[in-house]
């Protein structure tokens, strides 16, 4: 493949992450899906890809191991997710919200927690492309894609 293709080709969940209700792995599956469709990727000192995503959960960190679309070894990163943990628990918590308010509350009412869900979101976004620099460098509706992705993996249904 010619150099200077810098995205994911395939993104794969290691056994370490378990597989949970039906409805979670959906969620896990729309997730692969949306990132693989669209998406800009670019490990650091790298020439071009495609490349093939591998996340596991290893000691409570995510480890990203990366290769070519061949399967050549890129590199593997680990990181810990202590600085997701009050962004994801909130996250959910406004999910919850909103599932809820869909149910029973004004347009303008679910129009503003959405709001706040977004944001939410976007606070992850960027955290984790705090955490990726220097290391991979994927633009903003990726890190959002991949931050989906992050939360679906806590989502236990």
């Amino acid at each position: 493949m010619a150099g200077g293709d810098y995205r994911l080709c395939d993104v794969v969940l290691d056994d370490s992450i378990g597989r949970s209700t039906p409805d979670v792995e959906h969620e896990r599956a729309v997730a692969i899906f949306d990132l693989i469709e669209e998406n800009s990727f670019q490990p650091a000192g790298h020439p071009g890809g495609p490349y093939r995503l591998k996340l596991s959960l290893v000691d409570s960190k995510l480890m990203l191991g990366i290769t070519t679309e061949d399967g050549q070894d890129v590199a593997t990163h680990i990181l810990s997710l202590t600085p997701f943990r009050r962004i994801i628990k909130d996250y959910f918590m406004i999910c919850e919200s909103y599932y809820e308010a869909i149910r029973s509350s004004t347009p303008s009412r679910i129009e503003a927690i959405d709001m706040g869900r977004r944001g939410i979101h976007n606070e992850g976004s960027q955290t984790l492309m705090d955490r990726l620099n220097g290391k991979i460098t994927v633009d903003f509706d990726t890190a959002r894609r991949l931050f989906t992705l992050v939360c679906v993996l806590y989502w236990r249904g």
